[in-house]
């Protein structure tokens, strides 16, 4: 009897300290902050960035490099939608693919979205991806199947989804954003750019707060 308590207790302290582990995981994730050169002028918007959103002329900029296997990303999703929702017509809101290489299927996923792109549906599939990651996120193979099924249920014409993703510029497409987000100090997702300058993340609410600063401002 001693014997099976001390095995429970050991079992529910192991718990523990892995839920730990998972819980600092997840705040270094939105917490990390790019860090730019002094006084460098950063380029966050390319004439072929993804805009879900442009505000007038006077719109404040805001650029999110993601992973769309990124929990983090996924958590921050409903915020973001909240606030483009809430900030129409006053942000012009830009998404940039920034891969990460310990996600199996972040890749795959890019390209998904980047052929739906082509097809102007590149914001059918990002919310698809979100509103699924938990279905094929955090795999231990790449799912392209997966991705292809969705763009299906999208209605895309699969024959060019087919060829885009068989195109290697389509791939160079999503490597591209992700080495500019490699050279604006870009290291963990989401990463969050304001009027070209890097949101600080230490709390939920931080970006909202940079939003309604920048804005007001």
């Amino acid at each position: 009897m001693r014997t099976s308590v001390k095995a429970t207790l050991i079992a529910i302290a192991v718990a523990i300290v892995l839920l730990i582990v998972g819980i600092v995981f997840a705040i270094n994730q939105r917490a990390a902050t790019p860090e730019p050169q002094a006084g460098e002028k950063l380029q966050t918007v390319r004439a072929d960035s993804h805009v879900l959103d442009q505000g007038g002329a006077d719109a404040v900029t805001v650029v999110e490099f993601l992973d769309f296997e990124c929990e983090a990303c996924g958590a921050f999703y409903p915020i973001v939608e909240e606030l483009r929702e809430t900030y129409a017509g006053d942000i012009t809101y830009v998404v940039r693919y920034f891969p990460l290489p310990g996600h199996i299927n972040s890749t795959q996923a890019a390209l998904a979205a980047e052929a739906a792109a082509q097809q102007d549906r590149f914001e059918d599939m990002y919310h698809r991806l979100f509103e699924t990651q938990a279905q094929w996120g955090e795999g231990s193979e790449e799912t392209p199947a997966v991705f292809r099924a969705f763009a299906e249920d999208l209605g895309l014409d699969m024959a060019a989804y087919d060829a885009a993703i068989a195109d290697p510029a389509t791939l160079q497409r999503v490597e591209s954003d992700k080495a500019d987000g490699e050279k604006l100090g870009v290291s963990s997702t989401p990463s969050f750019f304001i009027d070209g300058e890097p949101v600080v993340l230490q709390e939920w609410g931080d970006l909202e707060q940079a939003i309604e600063k920048a804005v007001n401002g």
